[in-house]
């Protein structure tokens, strides 16, 4: 069998999801050949070791400078896993493909996954928590097992957060018909302070000998709930004058539930009257790197963000368009219909990669809002599914 073959290391998780879903051998070359430092990432190695826990049979070739891969996949299997994420990702790379990958293993996944829970550059666990879930279930991946859970919260860079993630096996994907997505009917977010550092403006004195002391960091474990208060407030402030069903809860964990690095976010989710999630979210700059945030900032930026994935609509958000697609190539042998805001550049490529191994090809209709208070330009995403079977899943 012959394998497909890309270059760089664009899209990485893309092709060996894709590659584990359909059994095709992928062979990735000039990885970074060009760079000072060539070869795989530590959080690309990390991910094929994860990739790796969950298969049986795997094969996994790597050449000496890290610039080549040849991925062989085996069989999903699943079971319990643990796997501890490279700090440089946060949970939610590794969170998204798994969810990809749960509903077809031979048993049902139960991962811990440990590391960094919220950080700016992906999403987080609490924004795939709540988008990612209500849309499985829409395709039928539904029961009690379907389960996101924070244990403990981390910021970038230090990480300590722990997620654990549960998922039931289904033998098949049902077609779905996701046309009308609906008015916004509500709001709801979480806020999270982690601990934050506490400097001394002038040097304490030392009572014994009235000598100056040096003023140290220290990062206080019971930092005030205020730091979530003031991100809430300067969100409703926004959002209020569209909506007046908000309510963003203060999720202020304490201790070791805090992780190891300080900081703070925000998540927001707008819910439609036909059980659309549109989502958006902000977390603040790791510590000692780029510039400080203000939480009244982070709360106005974050607010404008849900607008504008509002304003974008579609009956699936921006971040889960690439799950969307998946789960309707991957259903029965009918026709499955999405109505999506604008496609995302990640999501042309992964339309791209649904073709190459799946042969695949989406009917795409542009869609214009009949009046300017619809939105922006929506698209039709149609197709028929490949009747993906999960092979390990015996009939009863």
């Amino acid at each position: 069998m012959a394998s497909l073959t890309y270059e760089g290391c664009n899209f990485f998780r893309q092709r060996l999801v894709l590659a584990t879903l359909s059994g095709k051998r992928v062979k990735i070359r000039n990885i970074r050949s060009r760079d000072d430092n060539p070869g795989l990432r530590d959080f690309e190695a990390s991910f094929i070791r994860l990739l790796d826990k969950v298969t049986n049979g795997t094969r996994i070739e790597i050449n000496q400078t890290g610039t080549v891969l040849f991925y062989q996949p085996g069989l999903l299997y699943g079971g319990a896993v643990e796997h501890e994420c490279c700090a440089q990702r946060s949970i939610g790379y590794y969170l998204e493909a798994l969810i990809m990958l749960a509903p077809f293993m031979k048993n049902s996944l139960r991962a811990i996954l440990k590391g960094v829970t919220n950080d700016p550059v992906d999403p987080s666990v609490d924004l795939i928590k709540a988008t990612a879930v209500p849309l499985m279930k829409t395709f039928g991946i539904d029961g009690e097992g379907l389960e996101i859970k924070v244990v403990r919260r981390g910021m970038a860079p230090g990480g300590g957060g722990e997620v654990h993630f549960s998922c039931p096996v289904r033998r098949t994907i049902k077609p779905v018909q996701l046309t009308d997505p609906g008015k916004i009917k509500r709001i709801r977010g979480t806020a999270y302070p982690s601990p934050i550092p506490l400097r001394s403006p002038m040097p304490a004195p030392c009572a014994a000998h009235h000598v100056f002391l040096t003023p140290r960091v220290r990062y206080s474990v019971r930092v005030s709930p205020q730091m979530a208060n003031r991100i809430v407030d300067s969100a409703r402030s926004i959002l209020n004058q569209f909506i007046p069903d908000i309510y963003i809860y203060t999720d202020h964990m304490k201790g070791a539930s805090s992780g190891k690095s300080p900081g703070f976010g925000l998540t927001l989710v707008a819910e439609t009257v036909n059980g659309t999630f549109l989502s958006a979210e902000l977390a603040s700059t790791p510590q000692g790197q780029g510039h400080p945030v203000l939480p009244e900032e982070l709360g106005k930026s974050c607010a404008k963000l849900l607008l504008e994935e509002v304003y974008r609509g579609g009956s699936v958000d921006s971040t889960n368009q690439s799950l969307a697609l998946l789960f309707m190539t991957l259903g029965q042998q009918d026709v499955s219909k999405t109505l999506l805001g604008p496609l995302s550049p990640y999501t042309i490529e992964f339309l791209r990669h649904i073709r190459d191994f799946f042969q695949i090809m989406f009917k795409i209709e542009p869609q214009k809002p009949e009046d300017e208070q619809k939105g922006g330009e929506k698209v039709l995403m149609t197709c028929v599914g490949v009747g993906f079977a999960n092979i390990n899943k015996t009939l009863k």
